[in-house]
Order: structure tokens, then sequence, then C-alpha cells
């Protein structure tokens, strides 16, 4: 930035660009510290349930000041220049979106691990993990208003909404009315390893919190065991794989 900026008023217009676009990441930040902070104080049913209000709420405000400004309409809660987009773009954009979660995810992992190493790194990653797969429960139950005991059916529903579904390849054998085993059939981060001729990344220490915390946010009935992660041994038509199972 330039020296000689003092104030809003001094800056050009690509600079105003810049500011605008470091406000939006502030909401988000704030918006996310907001949760954090109110699950501290209040447990996270609570603070799922302010969240559910305070982001109708705060979507509602702020997607028509955008429109206005912009001078796009609005259909029902969506923008209409999305509702514009072909299919194929609009199926484009939810792929490149939840590849860019991914890479986000990644940049954090590493900017950990250059910092302070691999230690640190993973152990941050897998408590992160302890809140995102809830949290990633949550929404999609809310996308697809699924009730909160919706069993197995609820819980093989919601695994294909998840982030991963949408870049990942997985799939899902049954086993009994109690059971079913899911599978990752291609992973992107262990398969770009494997083209790069690397070991598996040793995932197993989040997965065994992120799916239990997954399932359990679908259904607190389910239980969840690991049949193999990384650095478990494995076969080649699956990465990792996870026996749900439901006591009526």
């Amino acid at each position: 930035m330039r020296q000689e900026i003092q104030s809003p008023e001094d800056l050009n217009h690509e600079e105003s660009a810049r500011l605008i676009i470091d406000y939006l990441h502030r909401i988000m930040m704030h918006h996310a510290m907001w949760y954090a902070e109110v699950r501290h104080q209040l447990g996270r049913d609570k603070a799922e349930q302010v969240l559910a209000k305070a982001y109708e709420q705060s979507y509602g405000i702020q997607m028509k000041r955008l429109a206005k400004t912009l001078g796009f309409e609005m259909v029902g809660d969506i923008p209409q220049p999305l509702l514009n987009l072909s299919d194929k773009v609009l199926e484009d954009l939810k792929q490149n979106i939840a590849v860019n979660w991914l890479a986000n995810d990644g940049v954090w992992f590493q900017a950990v691990e250059f910092s302070r190493g691999m230690f640190d790194a993973k152990r941050c990653n897998d408590s992160c993990w302890v809140y995102f797969s809830p949290f990633e429960a949550w929404s999609i139950r809310r996308f697809l208003n699924l009730p909160p005991r919706s069993g197995l059916e609820g819980l093989k529903k919601a695994l294909r909404f998840r982030l991963y579904a949408t870049i990942n390849k997985q799939s899902i054998i049954e086993e009994s009315p109690q059971s079913f085993v899911f599978q990752m059939t291609d992973c992107r981060v262990q398969s770009t390893r494997k083209r790069k001729g690397l070991d598996d990344y040793p995932c197993k220490s989040a997965g065994v919190v992120e799916y239990p915390g997954f399932a359990e946010a679908i259904d607190p009935r389910i239980k969840t065991e690991c049949v193999g992660c990384p650095p478990d041994a494995h076969p080649g038509e699956w990465y990792c794989s996870w026996r749900f199972t439901i006591e009526e």
C-alpha cells in the first residue's frame, strides 16, 4: 500500500476494490467468531439455534443491500444472476467452490506446518474437524429439512451432500437394516499424493473425530467404526472405510 494513504478517501479505484474484498473477509471472520463464542458460552445445541436465526436474518439484510447497490434482482432468497447460469456452469461453480474449500483447508494446514511443524499442523487440523464436522452435518440437515433423528437413511442422504462428496468418489455398501459401510473410493488428496509417488497422508487421526461427529450430529443413536483409514493398509478400491450402526 502506498505510504501517502492516510484515509479511505485517499484510495484509488483499484485500492477501494481491494478494501471491499477485505471488508467481506472481515464479515466472514466476525460471523465465525460470533458462532464460536456462542458455542463456547452456551453450548453447541443453543449455538446452532442462534446461528439459524442470525444467518437467515443477516443473509436477508446483506443480499437486499447488495442487490440494490449492484442492480440485480432477488428471486426469493436467490440472486437472479445465479439462476440465470446454465446447468453446466452452475455445476462447474458448485464443483469449483468445493475444490476451493479443500484448497483452503490445505492452505491452513501448510501455514501451520511450515511455521510450527507437522505435529502442530495435525493437532490443529484434527481439532478443527471436531467442530466443522458436526457443523456441516447441521448445515446439511437444515438444507434437506431432515428430522433430528433421521436414522441411517438420513445419514446416507447427508453423506451425499458433504463438500467431500462433490470432489471425491464414494460408495455405500448395505450390510443390514441396522448398519452400512461407507467407502471413499477416490480421494482427491490421496490420489494426488499417489500420482506424485508419495505415501498416503495419515488422516485417521482426523477421521476418527470427523466421521463419528458427523454421524452423531445427524442422529445421536448412530455409532461409527473405522474399518480402515491411512496409515492403515487398505485395498486398491478404497482409501478409507467406515461402518455406521444404529441400535433401535
